[in-house]
């Protein structure tokens, strides 16, 4: 358990270092030798509403070196924010299963609140859904609102399944 704890942190900070430019130390941290110079594929995954785009605006997830990158999932309906929270982590798990991973796999979770007040009935929903060894997480409340209307947005970052 430890070893593979220890394999999806050296996949996060090589895809932390990789974004920043450092993408020496990034090999090598992946491959254990600095000498190895091979890139992994990278999947991307269109959203369904961008389907017949050539170019879409963004993708709805990304598959990179053992690693599953969410885009942020919003709750475009009427509803409270138990609704919303419902509604956008069911999308969360579609998405990481489309990509081949699971709710037990994710990492590190981003919850972006449109009102800090809905902090409580947020986590009554998310309690328990990421099963019994949650992931690390940030909750901020976001100024302005969240894009789309959504009382929530979630993104996460989750290891493939082995």
């Amino acid at each position: 358990m430890e070893t593979q704890r220890r394999g999806a942190l050296r996949k996060i900070a090589t895809s932390v270092f990789g974004l920043v430019g450092v993408a020496a130390f990034g090999r090598s941290l992946n491959s254990g030798s600095p000498g190895n110079t091979s890139a992994s594929p990278i999947t991307r995954f269109k959203r369904e509403e961008d389907e017949d785009q050539e170019v879409p605006l963004f993708s709805s997830s990304v598959v990179h070196n053992g690693l599953v990158y969410i885009a942020g999932k919003g709750a475009h309906f009427e509803g409270d924010i138990k609704d919303h929270t419902e509604h956008v982590l069911e999308e969360l798990k579609k998405e990481l299963e489309k990509a081949g991973s699971s709710m037990e796999h994710v990492l590190k979770v981003n919850v972006y609140l449109a009102d800090l007040h809905d902090y409580k009935a947020m986590n009554e929903v998310y309690h328990g859904k990421f099963g019994k060894k949650p992931p690390v997480r940030t909750t901020v409340a976001v100024y302005g609102g969240v894009p789309g209307d959504s009382l929530v947005e979630i993104d996460c970052i989750a290891a493939l399944k082995s």
